[in-house]
Protein backbone atom coordinates (compact mmCIF):
# COMPACT_ATOMS: atom_id res chain seq x y z
CA UNK A 1 0.00 0.00 0.00
CA UNK A 2 1.02 3.35 -0.93
CA UNK A 3 1.54 5.36 2.01
CA UNK A 4 -0.51 9.34 2.00
CA UNK A 5 1.43 12.41 1.22
CA UNK A 6 2.05 13.38 5.14
CA UNK A 7 3.58 10.32 5.82
CA UNK A 8 5.60 10.40 2.66
CA UNK A 9 7.11 13.90 3.51
CA UNK A 10 7.47 12.98 7.08
CA UNK A 11 9.13 9.97 6.05
CA UNK A 12 11.26 11.08 2.97
CA UNK A 13 14.56 11.98 4.92
CA UNK A 14 15.09 9.21 6.35
CA UNK A 15 14.17 6.88 4.19
CA UNK A 16 16.71 8.76 1.82
CA UNK A 17 19.31 7.94 4.03
CA UNK A 18 20.17 10.93 6.17
CA UNK A 19 23.27 11.18 7.53
CA UNK A 20 24.15 9.98 11.31
CA UNK A 21 20.62 8.59 11.34
CA UNK A 22 18.95 11.90 11.53
CA UNK A 23 15.09 12.47 10.68
CA UNK A 24 15.75 15.17 8.83
CA UNK A 25 18.20 16.21 6.04
CA UNK A 26 21.08 18.41 7.87
CA UNK A 27 22.11 21.50 6.24
CA UNK A 28 24.66 21.80 3.95
CA UNK A 29 26.38 25.17 4.06
CA UNK A 30 29.78 23.99 2.01
CA UNK A 31 30.42 25.73 -1.44
CA UNK A 32 32.57 23.03 -3.44
CA UNK A 33 32.76 19.36 -2.91
CA UNK A 34 35.37 17.03 -3.36
CA UNK A 35 36.40 14.10 -4.86
CA UNK A 36 38.91 11.56 -4.40
CA UNK A 37 38.65 10.06 -8.17
CA UNK A 38 39.39 13.23 -11.26
CA UNK A 39 37.49 11.11 -13.47
CA UNK A 40 34.44 11.46 -10.72
CA UNK A 41 34.60 14.67 -10.68
CA UNK A 42 34.44 15.13 -14.29
CA UNK A 43 31.59 12.88 -14.61
CA UNK A 44 29.51 14.56 -12.46
CA UNK A 45 30.19 18.09 -14.19
CA UNK A 46 29.10 16.25 -17.69
CA UNK A 47 26.36 14.59 -15.89
CA UNK A 48 27.23 10.99 -16.16
CA UNK A 49 27.82 10.54 -12.50
CA UNK A 50 25.45 11.81 -9.76
CA UNK A 51 26.98 14.18 -7.39
CA UNK A 52 27.55 17.68 -6.24
CA UNK A 53 30.08 20.05 -8.09
CA UNK A 54 29.02 23.60 -6.38
CA UNK A 55 26.46 24.54 -4.67
CA UNK A 56 25.18 27.29 -6.83
CA UNK A 57 23.53 24.22 -8.88
CA UNK A 58 22.16 22.23 -5.56
CA UNK A 59 23.53 20.80 -2.00
CA UNK A 60 22.38 17.47 -0.83
CA UNK A 61 19.64 20.06 1.52
CA UNK A 62 17.96 21.56 -1.40
CA UNK A 63 18.47 17.89 -2.99
CA UNK A 64 16.51 16.74 -0.10
CA UNK A 65 13.65 19.38 -0.70
CA UNK A 66 13.64 18.55 -4.08
CA UNK A 67 12.69 15.38 -4.13
CA UNK A 68 9.86 16.52 -1.54
CA UNK A 69 7.99 18.62 -3.96
CA UNK A 70 8.37 15.90 -6.73
CA UNK A 71 6.55 13.77 -4.54
CA UNK A 72 4.08 16.10 -3.87
CA UNK A 73 3.42 16.86 -7.47
CA UNK A 74 3.70 13.14 -8.70
CA UNK A 75 6.55 14.31 -10.84
CA UNK A 76 10.01 13.45 -12.52
CA UNK A 77 11.93 15.41 -10.97
CA UNK A 78 12.45 19.25 -9.64
CA UNK A 79 14.78 22.05 -9.62
CA UNK A 80 14.57 24.51 -6.59
CA UNK A 81 15.35 28.53 -6.79
CA UNK A 82 15.91 31.22 -4.20
CA UNK A 83 12.67 32.22 -4.92
CA UNK A 84 9.13 32.03 -6.54
CA UNK A 85 9.87 34.73 -9.19
CA UNK A 86 13.28 33.23 -9.42
CA UNK A 87 11.56 30.20 -10.50
CA UNK A 88 9.15 31.45 -12.82
CA UNK A 89 12.05 33.88 -14.51
CA UNK A 90 13.97 30.61 -15.02
CA UNK A 91 10.95 28.87 -16.85
CA UNK A 92 10.42 31.80 -18.99
CA UNK A 93 14.67 32.74 -20.25
CA UNK A 94 15.52 29.43 -20.51
CA UNK A 95 12.80 28.12 -22.35
CA UNK A 96 12.10 30.66 -25.09
CA UNK A 97 13.98 32.21 -27.28
CA UNK A 98 13.71 35.78 -28.69
CA UNK A 99 10.44 35.79 -31.54
CA UNK A 100 8.68 33.17 -29.59
CA UNK A 101 5.01 34.36 -28.31
CA UNK A 102 3.77 33.27 -25.02
CA UNK A 103 -0.03 33.07 -24.33
CA UNK A 104 -0.74 33.69 -20.69
CA UNK A 105 -3.82 34.27 -17.93
CA UNK A 106 -4.50 38.24 -17.61
CA UNK A 107 -5.87 37.00 -14.12
CA UNK A 108 -1.85 37.02 -12.97
CA UNK A 109 0.47 38.19 -9.42
CA UNK A 110 1.62 41.44 -10.38
CA UNK A 111 5.15 40.59 -10.53
CA UNK A 112 4.86 37.75 -12.93
CA UNK A 113 2.79 40.89 -14.83
CA UNK A 114 5.90 42.78 -14.73
CA UNK A 115 8.18 39.76 -15.81
CA UNK A 116 6.28 39.68 -18.77
CA UNK A 117 7.17 43.48 -19.72
CA UNK A 118 10.50 42.37 -19.47
CA UNK A 119 10.46 39.62 -21.99
CA UNK A 120 8.40 41.76 -24.56
CA UNK A 121 11.88 43.92 -24.27
CA UNK A 122 13.62 40.72 -24.96
CA UNK A 123 12.01 40.37 -27.69
CA UNK A 124 9.36 37.26 -26.37
CA UNK A 125 5.56 38.18 -27.47
CA UNK A 126 3.64 38.05 -24.99
CA UNK A 127 -0.08 37.80 -25.46
CA UNK A 128 -2.70 37.88 -22.23
CA UNK A 129 -6.08 36.24 -22.45
CA UNK A 130 -9.19 35.67 -19.67
CA UNK A 131 -8.04 31.54 -19.42
CA UNK A 132 -11.13 30.88 -17.43
CA UNK A 133 -12.23 29.90 -21.41
CA UNK A 134 -9.66 27.15 -23.36
CA UNK A 135 -11.52 28.79 -26.25
CA UNK A 136 -9.89 32.26 -25.99
CA UNK A 137 -6.70 30.51 -25.92
CA UNK A 138 -7.18 29.12 -29.12
CA UNK A 139 -8.13 32.14 -30.78
CA UNK A 140 -4.85 33.84 -30.31
CA UNK A 141 -2.34 31.16 -30.97
CA UNK A 142 0.11 31.68 -33.69
CA UNK A 143 2.95 29.07 -34.91
CA UNK A 144 5.39 30.40 -32.95
CA UNK A 145 3.69 30.12 -29.78
CA UNK A 146 5.67 28.03 -27.38
CA UNK A 147 4.63 28.01 -23.94
CA UNK A 148 1.31 29.08 -22.69
CA UNK A 149 0.92 30.08 -18.84
CA UNK A 150 -1.91 30.14 -15.95
CA UNK A 151 -2.07 30.14 -12.17
CA UNK A 152 -4.78 27.78 -11.04
CA UNK A 153 -6.65 30.14 -8.20
CA UNK A 154 -5.53 33.85 -9.32
CA UNK A 155 -3.85 35.83 -6.84
CA UNK A 156 -6.18 38.08 -5.91
CA UNK A 157 -9.66 37.87 -7.87
CA UNK A 158 -9.25 34.05 -7.42
CA UNK A 159 -10.44 33.07 -11.04
CA UNK A 160 -10.03 29.35 -11.64
CA UNK A 161 -8.36 28.85 -15.21
CA UNK A 162 -10.07 26.33 -17.64
CA UNK A 163 -7.19 23.96 -16.90
CA UNK A 164 -8.66 21.02 -18.34
CA UNK A 165 -9.76 22.95 -21.61
CA UNK A 166 -6.10 24.65 -21.71
CA UNK A 167 -4.36 20.84 -21.18
CA UNK A 168 -6.21 19.62 -23.77
CA UNK A 169 -5.83 22.39 -26.23
CA UNK A 170 -1.57 22.17 -25.54
CA UNK A 171 -1.53 18.35 -25.85
CA UNK A 172 -3.09 18.76 -29.61
CA UNK A 173 -1.07 22.03 -30.42
CA UNK A 174 1.98 20.33 -28.58
CA UNK A 175 2.48 23.42 -26.77
CA UNK A 176 4.53 23.87 -23.37
CA UNK A 177 1.53 24.08 -20.57
CA UNK A 178 3.25 25.62 -17.51
CA UNK A 179 0.94 26.24 -14.55
CA UNK A 180 1.85 28.26 -11.35
CA UNK A 181 0.52 25.63 -8.39
CA UNK A 182 0.94 28.16 -5.53
CA UNK A 183 -2.01 29.16 -4.40
CA UNK A 184 -4.20 25.73 -5.27
CA UNK A 185 -1.25 23.83 -3.66
CA UNK A 186 -0.14 20.46 -4.93
CA UNK A 187 -2.30 19.74 -1.95
CA UNK A 188 -5.85 20.35 -3.62
CA UNK A 189 -4.62 19.98 -7.06
CA UNK A 190 -2.12 18.43 -9.29
CA UNK A 191 -1.60 19.98 -12.75
CA UNK A 192 -0.01 16.50 -13.56
CA UNK A 193 -3.60 15.67 -14.13
CA UNK A 194 -4.47 18.19 -16.77
CA UNK A 195 -1.35 17.68 -19.03
CA UNK A 196 1.29 20.41 -17.89
CA UNK A 197 4.87 19.93 -18.47
CA UNK A 198 6.08 22.02 -16.05
CA UNK A 199 4.69 23.14 -12.60
CA UNK A 200 5.60 26.35 -10.38
CA UNK A 201 5.42 26.65 -6.99
CA UNK A 202 6.58 29.68 -4.71
CA UNK A 203 7.74 27.60 -1.62
CA UNK A 204 7.67 31.02 -0.18
CA UNK A 205 4.17 30.53 0.90
CA UNK A 206 1.40 27.51 1.72
CA UNK A 207 4.72 24.40 1.06
CA UNK A 208 6.33 26.42 3.53
CA UNK A 209 4.22 27.87 5.02
CA UNK A 210 5.45 29.95 8.45
CA UNK A 211 6.56 32.68 6.52
CA UNK A 212 10.39 32.57 7.75
CA UNK A 213 11.83 31.45 4.63
CA UNK A 214 12.22 32.33 0.34
CA UNK A 215 11.89 29.17 -2.20
CA UNK A 216 10.66 28.68 -5.30
CA UNK A 217 10.26 25.22 -7.60
CA UNK A 218 9.99 23.84 -10.97
CA UNK A 219 8.63 20.35 -11.22
CA UNK A 220 8.82 18.72 -14.93
CA UNK A 221 5.48 16.30 -14.30
CA UNK A 222 5.66 14.56 -17.81
CA UNK A 223 3.42 16.36 -19.89
CA UNK A 224 5.58 17.45 -22.83
CA UNK A 225 7.98 15.16 -25.15
CA UNK A 226 11.01 17.27 -25.01
CA UNK A 227 12.32 15.29 -28.48
CA UNK A 228 9.49 18.06 -29.94
CA UNK A 229 10.77 21.05 -28.25
CA UNK A 230 12.58 23.36 -30.12
CA UNK A 231 14.70 25.31 -27.64
CA UNK A 232 16.25 22.27 -25.36
CA UNK A 233 19.94 23.30 -26.69
CA UNK A 234 21.95 20.51 -28.16
CA UNK A 235 24.16 20.24 -25.68
CA UNK A 236 21.61 18.96 -22.91
CA UNK A 237 19.99 16.69 -25.61
CA UNK A 238 21.86 13.58 -24.02
CA UNK A 239 20.56 10.74 -21.89
CA UNK A 240 16.95 10.28 -21.21
CA UNK A 241 14.58 12.74 -22.88
CA UNK A 242 12.43 13.05 -19.78
CA UNK A 243 15.50 15.06 -18.16
CA UNK A 244 16.58 17.26 -20.87
CA UNK A 245 14.36 20.28 -19.70
CA UNK A 246 15.49 19.96 -16.19
CA UNK A 247 19.17 20.09 -17.07
CA UNK A 248 18.52 23.02 -18.87
CA UNK A 249 16.85 24.28 -16.06
CA UNK A 250 19.92 23.45 -14.10
CA UNK A 251 21.90 24.74 -15.95
CA UNK A 252 21.17 27.84 -17.36
CA UNK A 253 18.84 28.93 -14.42
CA UNK A 254 20.74 28.02 -11.61
CA UNK A 255 24.33 27.51 -12.66
CA UNK A 256 24.26 30.85 -15.23
CA UNK A 257 21.70 33.08 -13.55
CA UNK A 258 22.58 31.75 -10.05
CA UNK A 259 19.15 32.25 -8.39
CA UNK A 260 20.51 29.79 -5.59
CA UNK A 261 18.56 28.63 -2.69
CA UNK A 262 20.18 28.32 0.15
CA UNK A 263 20.76 25.40 2.95
CA UNK A 264 18.83 27.40 5.86
CA UNK A 265 15.95 28.42 3.82
CA UNK A 266 16.08 24.96 1.63
CA UNK A 267 16.01 23.32 5.24
CA UNK A 268 13.31 25.55 7.12
CA UNK A 269 11.06 24.81 3.49
CA UNK A 270 11.14 21.17 3.97
CA UNK A 271 10.29 21.09 7.60
CA UNK A 272 7.18 23.60 6.85
CA UNK A 273 6.22 21.02 4.02
CA UNK A 274 5.83 18.30 6.50
CA UNK A 275 2.29 19.82 8.05
CA UNK A 276 1.19 21.55 4.34
CA UNK A 277 -1.65 18.86 4.51
CA UNK A 278 -2.72 19.39 7.97
CA UNK A 279 -2.38 23.67 8.01
CA UNK A 280 -4.24 23.67 4.50
CA UNK A 281 -7.00 21.69 5.88
CA UNK A 282 -7.38 24.05 8.40
CA UNK A 283 -7.05 27.45 6.92
CA UNK A 284 -9.16 26.15 3.79
CA UNK A 285 -11.78 25.64 6.14
CA UNK A 286 -10.99 28.99 7.94
CA UNK A 287 -11.76 30.65 4.57
CA UNK A 288 -14.98 28.77 3.70
CA UNK A 289 -16.16 30.20 6.76
CA UNK A 290 -15.31 33.59 6.28
CA UNK A 291 -16.37 34.26 2.68
CA UNK A 292 -19.50 32.73 3.57
CA UNK A 293 -19.86 35.18 6.48
CA UNK A 294 -18.38 38.30 4.73
CA UNK A 295 -20.86 36.96 2.19
CA UNK A 296 -23.76 37.76 4.41
CA UNK A 297 -22.90 41.44 5.58
CA UNK A 298 -24.58 43.95 4.47
CA UNK A 299 -21.83 46.54 4.01
CA UNK A 300 -19.99 43.76 1.95
CA UNK A 301 -20.73 44.31 -2.04
CA UNK A 302 -19.13 42.03 -3.21
CA UNK A 303 -16.84 38.54 -1.86
CA UNK A 304 -14.34 36.38 -4.36
CA UNK A 305 -14.18 32.78 -3.28
CA UNK A 306 -14.40 29.55 -5.33
CA UNK A 307 -15.66 27.67 -2.28
CA UNK A 308 -19.12 30.07 -2.70
CA UNK A 309 -21.82 29.18 -4.82
CA UNK A 310 -21.91 32.71 -7.15
CA UNK A 311 -18.00 32.06 -8.28
CA UNK A 312 -17.75 31.87 -12.04
CA UNK A 313 -16.31 28.91 -12.12
CA UNK A 314 -17.64 27.49 -8.70
CA UNK A 315 -18.36 23.95 -10.30
CA UNK A 316 -14.85 23.25 -12.20
CA UNK A 317 -13.83 24.07 -8.26
CA UNK A 318 -15.82 21.83 -6.99
CA UNK A 319 -14.62 18.86 -8.97
CA UNK A 320 -10.83 19.74 -9.19
CA UNK A 321 -9.51 21.02 -6.18
CA UNK A 322 -10.07 18.42 -3.45
CA UNK A 323 -8.32 17.15 -0.45
CA UNK A 324 -4.78 15.22 -1.42
CA UNK A 325 -4.85 16.66 -5.06
CA UNK A 326 -7.46 14.09 -6.44
CA UNK A 327 -10.84 11.85 -4.72
CA UNK A 328 -11.22 13.53 -1.23
CA UNK A 329 -13.75 16.84 -0.55
CA UNK A 330 -14.21 19.84 -2.39
CA UNK A 331 -11.35 22.14 -0.73
CA UNK A 332 -11.27 26.12 -2.40
CA UNK A 333 -7.98 27.34 -1.17
CA UNK A 334 -8.00 29.87 1.39
CA UNK A 335 -7.29 33.07 -0.10
CA UNK A 336 -10.48 35.60 -1.15
CA UNK A 337 -10.82 39.06 -1.85
CA UNK A 338 -14.04 41.34 -1.23
CA UNK A 339 -15.49 44.74 -1.87
CA UNK A 340 -17.30 47.17 0.52
CA UNK A 341 -20.55 49.10 -0.31
CA UNK A 342 -19.76 52.40 -2.62
CA UNK A 343 -18.62 54.60 -0.20
CA UNK A 344 -16.79 53.11 2.62
CA UNK A 345 -13.33 53.23 2.62
CA UNK A 346 -11.20 49.98 2.63
CA UNK A 347 -8.45 51.60 4.43
CA UNK A 348 -10.25 52.54 7.20
CA UNK A 349 -11.55 49.40 7.70
CA UNK A 350 -8.53 47.49 7.50
CA UNK A 351 -7.01 50.07 10.00
CA UNK A 352 -9.72 48.50 12.38
CA UNK A 353 -8.04 44.95 12.17
CA UNK A 354 -6.83 43.52 15.59
CA UNK A 355 -5.91 40.10 14.69
CA UNK A 356 -5.00 40.32 10.73
CA UNK A 357 -1.89 41.26 10.08
CA UNK A 358 -1.64 44.21 7.81
CA UNK A 359 0.59 43.07 5.25
CA UNK A 360 1.76 41.62 2.18
CA UNK A 361 2.67 37.51 1.67
CA UNK A 362 0.51 34.84 1.44
CA UNK A 363 0.33 31.49 2.65
CA UNK A 364 1.07 32.17 6.39
CA UNK A 365 0.05 30.25 9.36
CA UNK A 366 -1.14 33.93 10.25
CA UNK A 367 -4.28 35.75 8.49
CA UNK A 368 -2.73 38.26 6.14
CA UNK A 369 -4.72 41.48 4.65
CA UNK A 370 -4.00 44.49 2.33
CA UNK A 371 -5.38 46.86 0.26
CA UNK A 372 -4.42 45.31 -3.27
CA UNK A 373 -4.79 48.40 -5.91
CA UNK A 374 -2.49 50.55 -3.63
CA UNK A 375 0.12 47.78 -2.57
CA UNK A 376 1.01 45.13 -4.20
CA UNK A 377 -0.74 46.03 -7.77
CA UNK A 378 -0.35 49.35 -7.73
CA UNK A 379 2.35 49.57 -10.57
CA UNK A 380 -0.10 48.04 -12.80
CA UNK A 381 -1.93 51.38 -13.28
CA UNK A 382 -5.70 51.46 -13.03
CA UNK A 383 -6.15 50.40 -16.60
CA UNK A 384 -4.08 47.07 -16.28
CA UNK A 385 -6.07 46.28 -12.68
CA UNK A 386 -9.44 46.41 -14.19
CA UNK A 387 -8.09 44.29 -16.78
CA UNK A 388 -7.53 41.92 -13.98
CA UNK A 389 -10.81 42.53 -12.11
CA UNK A 390 -9.20 44.06 -9.23
CA UNK A 391 -11.29 46.82 -7.99
CA UNK A 392 -9.53 50.11 -6.46
CA UNK A 393 -11.19 49.08 -3.37
CA UNK A 394 -10.41 45.50 -3.36
CA UNK A 395 -9.35 43.84 -0.04
CA UNK A 396 -7.24 40.44 -0.11
CA UNK A 397 -7.14 38.15 2.73
CA UNK A 398 -4.76 34.89 2.89
CA UNK A 399 -6.49 33.40 5.65
CA UNK A 400 -4.42 31.28 8.22
CA UNK A 401 -5.38 28.97 10.85
CA UNK A 402 -5.99 30.97 13.90
CA UNK A 403 -9.32 29.81 15.70
CA UNK A 404 -12.58 30.62 13.62
CA UNK A 405 -14.38 32.56 16.26
CA UNK A 406 -11.15 35.39 16.65
CA UNK A 407 -10.88 35.76 12.82
CA UNK A 408 -14.76 36.10 12.53
CA UNK A 409 -14.82 38.42 16.58
CA UNK A 410 -11.87 41.13 14.34
CA UNK A 411 -13.81 41.35 11.09
CA UNK A 412 -17.61 41.99 12.87
CA UNK A 413 -15.75 44.55 15.02
CA UNK A 414 -13.79 46.46 11.99
CA UNK A 415 -16.99 46.57 10.02
CA UNK A 416 -18.83 47.49 13.10
CA UNK A 417 -16.52 50.60 13.49
CA UNK A 418 -16.02 51.34 10.51
CA UNK A 419 -20.62 51.56 10.07
CA UNK A 420 -20.24 54.39 13.22
CA UNK A 421 -17.83 56.34 11.40
CA UNK A 422 -19.69 56.55 8.34
CA UNK A 423 -21.09 59.35 6.97
CA UNK A 424 -25.03 59.45 6.81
Amino acid sequence: MKPGITTQLLHADRRQGAEHGAVHKPMHSAAAYQYNDVNDLCGVFQGTRAGFSYARQGTPTTAALEQKITLLEDGLGTVCFATGMAALTAVFTTMLRAGDHVVSSQYIFGNTNSLFLTLQQLGVEVTLVDATSADTVAAVLRPNTRLVFVETIANPGVQVADLHGIGELCRERQLLFVVDNTISTPYLFQPKSVGAGLVVNSLTKYIGGHGNAMGGAVTDVGGLDWTRYPNILDIYQTGDPSRWALTQLRKKGLRDQGATLAAEPAHRIAVGAETLTLRMERACANALMLAEWLNAQPLVARVNYPGLADHPQHEWARQWFRAGGKGGEPRFGALLSFELQAGLDCLQFLNYLQVLVLSTHLGDTRTLALPAAHTIYYEMGPARRAQMGIAESLIRISVGIEEPDDLLADLEQALQSLAKDAPA
